[in-house]
């Protein structure tokens, strides 16, 4: 699958060089997302138990250590997107724990 907007990871993972579970953590998403070639939310539950559908869209938060990842995944073109990365408080405060919200970020951002 190609993983497009990457460098979102790999700016994160740069301001947190000093944690090597979160580095190493990013590092093993990057590498699934890259090898596999999902085509149902179950083939990504397998893969990944931490994915969590978002949207119906194909968006999905993914925890990475104490940090959550929002990746749009578009199967139709084996293409995955990171859309956002930040510390769990980050989210909280952004998406209120609520899908609405999270509908919304992705509709003001134009992803929806």
């Amino acid at each position: 699958m190609r993983l497009t907007r990457k460098e979102v990871l790999l700016k994160l993972k740069l301001k947190n060089q000093g944690n090597l579970k979160l580095c190493k953590a990013i590092d093993q998403l990057i590498l699934t997302i890259e090898k596999k070639n999902w085509k149902t939310k179950e083939e990504i539950k397998t893969d990944r138990p931490d994915a969590d559908q978002i949207h119906t869209d194909g968006f999905y938060f993914f925890d990475i250590n104490v940090h959550r990842t929002l990746v749009l995944i578009q199967l139709n073109d084996n293409e995955a997107t990171v859309v956002w990365a930040g510390t769990h408080d980050d989210y909280e405060r952004i998406f209120k724990n609520t899908k609405n919200t999270v509908k919304k970020y992705l509709s003001d951002n134009c992803w929806i």
